[in-house]
C-alpha cells in the first residue's frame, strides 16, 4: 500500500511538473500559435534587406563614434 501511495504522488508530481513546463512556455505564444493553425500567415515587420541595410548603419556609427584614429586600432592589437 505504501509503495502504490509513494509511486502515485512521484508519477504525479512529475506530472505536474511537466504540465506546468509547456503551460509556461506555450501560454506567452497562444494566440500567434491560433493564428499559425487558422492559416493566417505571419508578416514580418520589415524585410530582411531593410533590416541588414539597418545592421550596416549601426555598425558604421559605432566605428564612426569612436575617439581612435583608423590607424590606432591596429597600433593597438
Amino acid at each position: 500500500m505504501m509503495m502504490q501511495v509513494l509511486g502515485t504522488t512521484v508519477f504525479s508530481g512529475a506530472a505536474l511538473a511537466a504540465g506546468a513546463t509547456l503551460w509556461s512556455s506555450v501560454s506567452p505564444q497562444w494566440q500567434r500559435i491560433v493564428r499559425l493553425a487558422v492559416g493566417i500567415p505571419e508578416t514580418s515587420p520589415l524585410p530582411v534587406t531593410q533590416l541588414a541595410q539597418a545592421e550596416r548603419g549601426i555598425v558604421v556609427r559605432h566605428w564612426s563614434a569612436s575617439p581612435r584614429q583608423p590607424g590606432a586600432w591596429r597600433e593597438a592589437a
